[in-house]
C-alpha cells in the first residue's frame, strides 16, 4: 500500500496511482487532524471525495506519530498529550478521540489507538506498553460500535465512486515489543474482541530484520486466516514477497517514495544509486525488465540529470518507478499464490 500521508502520495497524482494498480493508499491520522483538520475533511464529504480518490483508503490511528515525537509527548491511562510538531501547539489524543478522527476522514479501513513500543525496551517498559494498547483496543472497538454510523460517506455517497453500500471496518494492532509471549497474549486478547481484521505494529523500528520475522512468525498463525491480516511499516523488496507468501495480506511503507526522492531506485538488477556518475551518459532504461511508464520512455542518464539538476520532475519518475517496481512485486505474488491454489 504506497503511503499517502498528508492525502497524498509524494510527487505522484491521484491517476497515475491509479495506472500503476494501487488498490488502497494511506492517509496519516496524525497529519490530517494537524493539517487541514479532520472537521474540515468531514465538511468536505471524506477523505475520498477531498483527495479525488475512489479506490479503498486506510487511516492509522496516529499512534506510531506521536511515538516518534520523543520529549513532546506525555503517555498517560487516558492517551497521549502531545504538541504540534508544526507549532508547538498542545493536544490530546484518546482512543475515543482518534477514532472520532478518523470516522470523520471516512477511510474503509481504521486502526485502533495503540502505543508503539520502542526498541530496545525491557521487559518492564514492554509490559507497560501493552497495558495501555490492549486498554486502548477495547476503548477503541467501543467508541467505533456506538458511532460507526457517522462516517461522512454513509450521509452521502458523492464522489465516493460507489453507488453499492459501503462499510468502515476498525482493526487491531498487535504490539509487544520484541517478546514472543507479550506478542502472543496481545494477539490472543485482540482476536478475542473480534476486529474486521489485524495489524502487526510495533516493528521497523531499530530491530534486526531477523527480528521482525520472529515477530511476524510467531503472531501470524494466531490470527484468523478469514480476516485481514497487516504488518505495519515494512518493507524492502524481498521482505515483502517474503511476508506475504507467509500469509501476509497487506504492507505498508514509505521507503519506495523515500528513496526516490534520495534518488535510489530498486529494479529486477538490484539498487541503483542513480546520482552515480557511472549513469552519466547512460541510455539504457532504469530497469530494463521494467514495463513502467518511467522505463518505457527515459534513460538513466535523462533521471541522473533531474537530480543533479535539482528538477522537481526527478521525484516525480524516481517515485513511480519505486511503486511501479513495489506493486509489480505484489501483482506477481498474487497471481503465483493463486496458481498454487
Amino acid at each position: 500500500m504506497p503511503v499517502g500521508t498528508a492525502g497524498s502520495v509524494k510527487a505522484v497524482p491521484q491517476d497515475m496511482l491509479e495506472s500503476l494498480g494501487a488498490q488502497i493508499i494511506l492517509g496519516n491520522t496524525y497529519h490530517l487532524y494537524l493539517r487541514p483538520g479532520h472537521e474540515a475533511v468531514r465538511r468536505m464529504g471524506g477523505l475520498h471525495r477531498f483527495m479525488s480518490w475512489r479506490r479503498a483508503l486506510l487511516t492509522d490511528s496516529g499512534g506510531f506519530q506521536v511515538f516518534s515525537l520523543n520529549e513532546l509527548r506525555k503517555v498517560s491511562e487516558e492517551g497521549v498529550r502531545f504538541r504540534s510538531h508544526l507549532d508547538g501547539s498542545s493536544h490530546f489524543f484518546s482512543p475515543e478521540h482518534s477514532i472520532e478522527v478518523q470516522i470523520a476522514l471516512g477511510a474503509d479501513i481504521i486502526m485502533a489507538f495503540d502505543e508503539c513500543t520502542e526498541y530496545p525496551a525491557d521487559r518492564n517498559r514492554a509490559e507497560e506498553s501493552l497495558r495501555f494498547t490492549m486498554a486502548w483496543a477495547r476503548r477503541s472497538l467501543d467508541h467505533f460500535r456506538a458511532h460507526k454510523h457517522e462516517v461522512p460517506w454513509h450521509q452521502s455517497e458523492a464522489g465516493v465512486g460507489s453507488d453499492e453500500p459501503r462499510t468502515q471496518s476498525l482493526f487491531g494492532i498487535v504490539q509487544g515489543g520484541m517478546y514472543r509471549d507479550l506478542r502472543r497474549q496481545c494477539a490472543e486478547q485482540l482476536v478475542a474482541m473480534d476486529f474486521d481484521g489485524y495489524a502487526i505494529g510495533g516493528l521497523s523500528v531499530g530491530e534486526p530484520r531477523e527480528l521482525t520475522l520472529q515477530m511476524i512468525s510467531e503472531v501470524l498463525p494466531l490470527l484468523p486466516a478469514n480476516k485481514p491480516r497487516y504488518v505495519m511499516g515494512v518493507g524492502y523488496p524481498d521482505e515483502i514477497e517474503m511476508y506475504a507468501r507467509l500469509g501476509v495480506d497487506m504492507m505498508d511503507c514509505v521507503l519506495p517514495t523515500r528513496a526516490a526522492r534520495h534518488a535510489l531506485l530498486f529494479t529486477s538488477e538490484g539498487r541503483l544509486n542513480i546520482k552515480n556518475k557511472q549513469f552519466a551518459e547512460d541510455q539504457s532504461p532504469p530497469d530494463p525488465a521494467c514495463d513502467c511508464p518511467v522505463c518505457r520512455r527515459y534513460t538513466r542518464a535523462y533521471l541522473r540529470h533531474l537530480v543533479q539538476a535539482g528538477e522537481p520532475l526527478a521525484a516525480t519518475l524516481n517515485s513511480i518507478h519505486n511503486l511501479a517496481f513495489y506493486l509489480g512485486i505484489m501483482q506477481r505474488v498474487r497471481a503465483s499464490l493463486q496458481a498454487e491454489c
